[in-house]
């Protein structure tokens, strides 16, 4: 099972777009994540129909923020590249004959309900401008 890596390469793209202090390309921006100019075009497709970027066309063009860094949240982020559950329940029903099976998911739920609602408020707490100031904080280290 591998985990799409969708929502990092998000931030990564957000925090560059707040760093630079104009339009980036998709070559430029694969060259600081390190992987193919495609990924990020998709990811900045989904990130321009969250309304987090914009794209330019032209010779300076590429894509920008398309508000303030300290308004921008991993949240907001998440919600862009991620669809479904963090934690899904069985791919299909265990068994009713069980009294495992028959009595588990109620219960799993409401432990993964708890623990999506605490991720969702640490990543709604989190702005791309921390993530800028924690990057340069870093640096001067």
């Amino acid at each position: 099972m591998s985990v799409n890596s969708q929502f990092t390469v998000a931030i990564h793209v957000l925090t560059l777009l707040a760093i630079e202090d104009k339009p980036q390309s998709s070559k430029q921006i694969a060259a600081s994540v390190n992987t193919n100019p495609v990924v990020i075009r998709r990811v900045i497709g989904q990130l321009t129909e969250a309304g987090l970027v914009e794209t330019r066309m032209g010779a300076e063009g590429g894509a920008c923020l398309r508000g303030h860094p300290e308004r921008i949240t991993l949240l907001q982020a998440y919600r862009a590249t991620q669809s479904g559950k963090v934690f899904p329940l069985h791919a299909s029903p265990p068994s009713a004959l069980c009294p495992c099976g028959s009595h588990i998911q109620d219960p799993l739920q409401a432990v993964f309900d708890r623990a999506e609602a605490a991720m969702e408020e640490e990543l709604a707490a989190t702005t791309i401008q921390n993530m800028v100031d924690k990057i340069f904080a870093h640096i001067e280290e």
